[in-house]
């Protein structure tokens, strides 16, 4: 549903340059919801708002429902074909009328009312005043706020603002819907509820979701896809639940940290993660009366992923690697993804990094 490819921007400012994407290439399929994290200067909101050309891209392209959105506004910084603007123009401006955006600090007309709000995209659309009327009531008892239509903006709080916001941004029947950290401003109870409507509305509608945060869990508890980035730059991508069992993966560091590796000698620092019928299971007891073993638990973290418990534990193993091929053996036959963090041998010895032994 939504594809950039060796997707650039480069801010140009008083002679230098910033380069803000750096050959971003993205793929969202049709009726998922995608995350796309990093921290402050990745380059997640550029990148969103190049999604539906609110920036021009320097260079790449960007397609939504097979459409190149780049084509209709022009290649990079430049303009559409000579004698094209009005032609351009207007088919650009009818492919963003197919994408919805939700921005973080609402964007309400305070002088316009709730309903009035969510008709403005249909007006100007040129759509009937008894219409717009209609589909904006239609859309209010949708997200909640069916007895909101006459209020103003500066009568609701912050959660109901974002839902006339989001009931704004479906105006126009988009099949994709992007989120600019729309839940960053909002309490966690006010935030677990706006997750809530955006997956129902995924769902119900079929809508494509693709959204901005910086927040873990919004991407443990809405998301079937995400994205890191840094610098400019998706560092890694793919399902969720794929990269939570991938040896090594920095999104699953993220989504679930389980602490450092402590210094030490002769011993061995594991990383288990458990999904499905392996979290439900008692392993650790298990393993310690198999193999008669003291095991210290260093850190664990455990929450639901598309409705599924997912966890990661990192524990540590009495003895050097070799002396734990065994006990190793034994969690992977359980069904557990298992990475070796770290190994220490003989006195004084600094542990030694090992995230892509579960690899092996």
């Amino acid at each position: 549903m939504i594809t950039t490819t060796d997707l650039t921007k480069v801010y140009r400012s008083r002679g230098r340059e910033v380069t803000a994407l750096d050959g971003v290439d993205l793929h969202v399929r049709e009726g998922e919801v995608y995350g796309v994290v990093g921290q402050s200067g990745a380059g997640k909101s550029t990148l969103i708002r190049c999604v539906n050309l609110l920036e021009r891209p320097t260079s790449g392209t960007v397609s939504v429902a097979g459409q190149d959105l780049t084509a209709l506004a022009g290649r990079g910084q430049g303009a559409p074909p000579s004698g094209s603007w009005g032609r351009a123009g207007s088919a650009l401006r009818q492919a963003r009328s197919r994408i919805g955006m939700v921005f973080q600090h609402f964007n309400l007309l305070s002088s316009r009312t709730v309903r009035d709000n969510v008709e403005l995209p249909l007006e100007i659309l040129g759509v009937s005043g008894k219409e717009r009327t209609r589909k904006a009531l239609e859309l209010l008892e949708l997200v909640g706020l069916a007895d909101k239509a006459k209020a103003y903006p500066a009568q609701l709080s912050g959660g109901q603002k974002q839902r006339v916001g989001i009931a704004r941004a479906l105006a126009g029947d988009p099949k994709v819907l992007l989120s600019d950290e729309a839940t960053s401003a909002l309490d966690p109870e006010t935030t677990r509820s706006i997750l809530q409507l955006l997956r129902e509305l995924n769902e119900q509608l079929g809508l494509t979701v693709l959204l901005i945060t910086h927040e873990m869990d919004v991407v443990k508890t809405i998301c079937d896809s995400a994205a890191l980035m840094r610098d400019g730059r998706i560092v890694e991508s793919g399902k969720v639940s794929e990269l939570l069992a991938t040896p090594g993966s920095e999104l699953a560091q993220e989504l679930f940290p389980v602490g450092g590796v402590p210094s030490g000698e002769d011993r061995t620092v594991v990383d288990l993660t458990f999904q499905g019928e392996a979290a439900t299971k008692p392993v650790i007891s298990q393993l310690s009366r198999t193999y008669n073993i003291d095991i210290s638990i260093l850190g664990a973290a455990m929450d639901t992923v598309g409705g599924h418990q997912v966890g990661r534990m990192r524990i540590e193993l009495p003895g050097r690697f070799e002396e734990n091929v065994v006990p190793i053996g034994f969690l992977r036959e359980q069904g557990l993804q298992v990475d070796v963090a770290a190994i220490a041998d003989g006195p004084g010895a600094n542990p030694t990094p090992l995230l892509k032994e579960g690899a092996k």
